[in-house]
């Protein structure tokens, strides 16, 4: 790579920007970079972040993209707008992400499917339409949000778990692969964070499963999180666990036979 990356004057894609992480990713990045495209299915959502961000970084221009990731059309359609405004995209990040905790054979299948298609399909559909634009503006780069779930086989959280193992996987894959293009990849993998997202993710009527089972000290703010994914994407670094805490613990975790670490998997 002949330049480093940096945030100073990018052009940043934020898919699931309308709240959580995906909505603090775009306020720490407001103040460097010249352009952020907010996506999200929640345009009136979007659309209050924008005038925020607009009211504390005067020169920011600030793209607004309602859009549905589950349908394949809206995605094409979304990286046909990139190349129609000539939009100088280096830096996608994709945030998007549903969860379903429970017991997998008492879920519902309109709760499980939709997590395979915006989790897995539509992260990777929407990387494959849109690297070519990051490798034609390098340098670039590409931040996966996968979760700690990815690492471990999860009860419970089964559906969610695996899918973030693919995320894992597929971005550590791609980080060898863009070297050579100058598209630096990173994948974020935080653990219970206070976001909307588990409110949504937990079943009607049963209590926020994420949260209620996890050590004080497992848990990261929104703030911290994203903070310490954009320090290591700076760094190079290909996998990012923004919790020292965590860290400790998925390292002895990844230690333990099978038949000891179940005993330690909440149930």
């Amino acid at each position: 790579m002949n330049h480093q990356f940096q945030f100073k004057n990018s052009c940043a894609l934020i898919t699931g920007a309308s709240s959580g992480l995906g909505a603090e990713f775009a306020r720490q990045l407001a103040p460097h970079a010249s352009t952020l495209i907010l996506v999200a299915r929640r345009g009136e959502v979007l659309e209050e972040l924008k005038k925020e961000l607009m009211l504390k970084n005067a020169s920011l221009v600030v793209h607004v993209r309602n859009v549905d990731l589950a349908s394949a059309i809206a995605r094409e359609e979304l990286a046909a707008w990139i190349k129609e405004e000539s939009l100088p995209l280096n830096f996608l990040i994709n945030n998007a992400g549903l969860g379903d905790l429970g017991d997998f054979g008492a879920a519902q299948w309109d709760r499980l499917e939709p997590i395979l298609t915006i989790n897995i399909t539509a992260l990777t559909h929407l990387t494959y339409l849109l690297l070519p634009i990051l490798r034609g503006h390098t340098p670039s780069a590409l931040l996966n949000v996968g979760s700690v779930a990815g690492f471990f086989p999860l009860p419970y959280n089964a559906v969610y778990a695996a899918s973030k193992a693919y995320v894992k996987n597929f971005s550590e894959a791609l980080s060898i692969e863009e070297e050579e293009y100058g598209v630096v990849v990173t994948l974020l993998s935080p653990g219970p964070v206070p976001t909307p997202f588990f409110e949504i993710a937990s079943r009607p009527g049963e209590k926020n499963m994420a949260t209620s089972r996890v050590p004080q000290a497992l848990i990261t703010s929104a703030g911290e999180v994203v903070t310490t994914a954009l320090y290591g994407l700076l760094a190079h670094r290909v996998s990012v666990i923004p919790n020292r805490n965590l860290r400790i613990a998925m390292k002895l975790c990844s230690m333990l036979p099978r038949k000891i670490l179940n005993f330690f998997v909440p149930r």
